[in-house]
């Protein structure tokens, strides 16, 4: 049985990736909500002068999922920092990443 969970756990997966998706898609505003069951990413960008941000991607994750990653990005961050030094954040944080976008509802 030790075995079999040792073969699963080393078993590879190979990932693809479109030309589409490679292209990635800029944000710099994320809502986040969530239920008991699942966590939901919107992102999306804000441009000057533009005054309606329009959802660029949805992901939905589970909470188990959305903590791994989490962990991933946090792990990733402090790498770069060691790397590149403090990433700077200036204003309020809370503003780009939130639960509730800056100034209401979402349309």
């Amino acid at each position: 049985m030790a075995n079999q969970d040792q073969n699963q756990t080393n078993q590879q997966v190979n990932i693809e990736l479109g030309e589409k998706e490679a292209e990635g898609t800029y944000s710099n505003l994320a809502i986040i909500t969530h239920s008991n069951a699942e966590f939901v990413i919107d992102f999306t960008r804000i441009l000057p002068g533009v005054p309606k941000a329009r959802v660029q991607s949805r992901i939905i994750m589970t909470p188990v999922h959305t903590k791994l990653l989490l962990n991933a990005l946090h792990d990733n961050i402090e790498k770069y920092e060691r790397k590149h030094g403090e990433i700077k954040i200036s204003g309020d944080p809370q503003q780009m990443f939130t639960g509730t976008p800056p100034g209401g509802a979402v349309h």
